[in-house]
């Protein structure tokens, strides 16, 4: 029994619908069998129970200072029981039951559970005495202590490495994907994973006083910190609620009848607001969930419709989260075409056995290419250089360069990476610098497309923090039209940044890590990339996306919108239509009975009207037939296959120096021959069967137009390029005059393609599930 008392007095919405149902349903039963009184005795019963709670809440409304719906129902409900009209209240008491009940599913805010915060935090630590290494419990490190930081293991306190070198993932506290190095002397932070060889840290903080601790205290006090959000329909009835007291007042004292009275209560009482407005949140909420964003409550689905700034992070959100390789640099005089390949092949054999998240990147990438990995042996890493190992009678290393100066083409490729913001991992043959592969996070597809349509549903800021780097976070911000950047931000900066942004508009923060917990719990509404992020920045969010796309984003703002404005649109409605009825029972029209199921019909109508946000926006929401969504999955596997193509088109610009050199002319004759047996066909087939299948869905085929034109654009210039080729004098070399324009033709081929390439991806591959 005690179990079940304590049950309800946590659950009592769904007790009190049953317990007026129940009730209303009884003295429909006992009326028409002629037990009038017995009838009258259930209704009122029904009664007397939705009155008890509506009074609690009311009186809890009011210490919070605010009047809520509930009053004008407890007005209505004491009414019908003064003067003995105990059917309307039983059909009020139902209506007030039933609306507490869509509140509560639609509205129960979720604990910022801390959990998975908790659970990565060490809680003990490895401490060297002498040439004694114990394991201690984390409160007994002092500052000065010598600790032990083994492979895999997260760094307990803020200190500094003693010798060496360190590779940490800080990932959990950055954001940033790429592992980083700190040498002897250079400060380490708590809750970083090392993500190399052991290495000792001079502790320089406590427990208490260090960054890990730090976010966890951050994200408590954001999250109690977060403001209870007030009700849509308790603001409509700020103003509705002394509107029908003072016509029920008037209707009294010109009538002299307490039942005129009462029947203006009763088709006052707010069941437009009590059902309208939680029905059409509760179907924004089953919206959202089809398309894989689970929203925890009404009040954070609510909030979102009334956004007006939205804070990103950078990886993870508008990035993959995965780097990539990039572009492959390979020294001069390797047969043409085959030098990308060749060089990604040694460096993925040396790299398949390493952990190191560049290595996943690069043995990915020759995996997608389908290259044969050869046999290695005698594999050594050294943690923070790389790897070696012998490859038939070759020593093979791939990792970080020895320091000597660069030759030109190795410059080059550093001067690449340093514009891209990419990493570049070096690829040695017998002590012989051969080939560089460029890594880099990449960009997320549906990322331009997310940020257009949030700035559509009426989204006026958009900005980042990130804690990567200056150089590749403007770039990324310039690329995605943001309004602000932020680089190197620590949590606690992210969280001053967010809450400076509460302080001008609603805001919504979106992020996928443990360090962007604390900021996601000080934002209105957190959102949290859950499918590949952290389980900490999901318990500390309101919102999680589900799936690994950041446009589902940009459909659960347009569903937010279109919630709240079902929502108002039909609380609106019905309130008008209660202000006619409530005329009408104020000159005797309407009995309290018969306006209880006239306001009954009222509340039929304005949930019909509320379940529309059940359906889908197709005014918002592109949709592409199953048949449709087959070919873009194809053409954007192509695309991937295709990306040696445009790598060959750049070397064999970047080999045209001069007319006599034979390795130049063979590479562009290659480079000639993938034109017309991959490329080409490929866009051909884009041309007539993408582009006409896509144009049903986008609108029309002026939507694809832009596009059409940058195939032409590609088929010209690859034209050209063979036209240079049939021009060759009779020995097959160039002419002088001719290397010029060839070479803008293969720059400018490498460019469209890049810029075309990344334009279908945004706008038309992103459109597949």
């Amino acid at each position: 029994m005690w179990g079940a008392g304590a049950w309800i007095r946590r659950s009592p919405e769904p007790v009190l619908l049953a317990v007026t149902a129940t009730a209303l349903t009884a003295g429909g039963i006992a009326w028409p069998a002629g037990v009038r009184t017995l009838a009258d005795a259930f209704w009122a019963a029904g009664t007397v129970v939705a009155i008890v709670p509506a009074v609690a809440w009311v009186l809890g409304a009011l210490r919070r200072g605010r009047a809520g719906v509930d009053l004008i129902a407890v007005l209505a409900l004491g009414g019908t029981l003064a003067t003995g009209e105990y059917l309307a209240g039983a059909l009020i008491a139902l209506m007030l039951a039933t609306g507490r009940w869509l509140d509560a599913a639609a509205e129960r805010r979720a604990t910022h559970d801390l959990r998975h915060l908790l659970e990565h935090a060490p809680r003990s630590a490895r401490r060297r005495t002498g040439d004694q290494v114990r394991t201690v419990p984390l409160a007994e490190v002092r500052v000065g202590d010598l600790l032990v930081v083994g492979p895999g293991e997260v760094v307990p306190v803020d200190g500094r490495v003693k010798d060496g070198t360190a590779v940490l993932d800080e990932s959990v506290l950055t954001g940033e994907s790429l592992s980083v190095e700190r040498g002897a002397g250079e400060s380490v932070r708590s809750g970083g994973v090392n993500a190399g060889g052991a290495f000792e840290l001079r502790a320089g903080a406590t427990e208490q006083d260090s960054t890990y601790a730090e976010i966890v205290r951050l994200a408590r006090q954001a999250g109690a910190e977060s403001a209870p959000v007030v009700r849509l329909a308790d603001r409509y009835a700020a103003w509705f609620l002394p509107l029908s007291v003072a016509v029920a007042g008037v209707a009294w004292l010109v009538s002299g009848s307490a039942v005129r009275a009462v029947a203006v209560l009763v088709v006052a009482t707010p069941c437009p607001l009590l059902l309208a407005a939680p029905v059409a949140i509760v179907s924004g909420l089953s919206r959202a969930a089809r398309q894989g964003v689970v929203v925890r409550d009404g009040a954070a689905l609510e909030t979102l419709g009334r956004a007006r700034t939205v804070v990103l992070d950078k990886t993870g959100t508008l990035t993959t989260g995965r780097p990539r390789v990039l572009d492959i640099a390979a020294a001069p005089g390797r047969a043409p075409g085959r030098a990308p390949d060749e060089i990604l092949a040694l460096a993925a054999s040396v790299d398949q056995y390493s952990p190191h998240v560049l290595a996943r990147a690069i043995t990915d990438e020759a995996h997608a290419r389908r290259l044969e990995l050869q046999p290695v042996r005698d594999v050594e890493e050294e943690p923070g250089r790389g790897a070696t190992g012998r490859i038939g009678t070759m020593s093979v290393s791939v990792g970080k360069h020895d320091g000597a100066p660069l030759p030109g083409w190795a410059r080059a490729a550093d001067n690449r990476a340093t514009l891209d913001g990419a990493a570049v991992a070096w690829l040695t043959v017998d002590g012989r610098l051969t080939g560089a592969l460029l890594l880099r996070d990449p960009l997320r597809s549906d990322a331009p497309r997310t940020l257009r349509r949030l700035r559509q549903a009426g989204i006026q800021r958009l900005l980042m923090l990130t804690g990567d780097r200056t150089e590749p976070a403007r770039e990324i911000a310039t690329v995605l039209g943001l309004d602000d950047v932020r680089a190197r931000q620590t949590p606690s900066d992210k969280v001053a940044a967010v809450r400076a942004e509460r302080e001008r508009a609603v805001t919504v923060m979106v992020g996928d890590g443990v360090n962007d917990a604390p900021a996601l719990a000080a934002a209105d509404v957190g959102v949290a990339m859950g499918a590949r992020g952290s389980s900490a920045s999901s318990e500390a969010a309101d919102i999680v996306l589900t799936t690994d796309r950041v446009d589902r984003l940009a459909d659960a703002s347009g569903i937010a919108v279109r919630a709240r404005r079902i929502a108002a649109q039909s609380a609106l409605a019905g309130m008008a239509m209660s202000l006619a009825a409530m005329v009408a029972a104020a000159f005797g029209l309407l009995p309290p009975a018969v306006g209880a199921l006239l306001q009954e019909a009222i509340d039929v109508a304005v949930i019909l009207n509320a379940l529309r946000a059940l359906r889908l926006d197709r005014a918002a929401e592109v949709t592409v037939e199953p048949a449709t969504e087959q070919l873009i999955q194809r053409f954007a596997a192509e695309h991937d296959d295709l990306r040696e193509v445009v790598e060959a088109v750049r070397e064999a610009a970047d080999h045209l120096t001069d007319t006599a050199d034979p390795t130049a002319l063979a590479t562009v004759r290659h480079v000639d021959r993938l034109l017309s047996e991959r490329l080409l066909p490929h866009e051909m087939a884009e041309e007539h069967q993408l582009y006409p299948a896509l144009a049903s869905a986008l609108g029309g085929p002026e939507t694809t137009a832009t596009m059409s034109r940058a195939h032409t654009e590609i088929h010209r210039l690859a034209r050209r390029i063979s036209t240079h080729l049939q021009l060759a004098d009779s020995e097959g070399r160039l002419r002088p005059e001719q290397l010029d324009d060839l070479r803008a033709c293969l720059y400018g081929l490498y460019s469209v393609l890049r810029l075309h390439f990344t334009q279908e991806e945004e706008n038309y591959f992103s459109l597949a599930h």
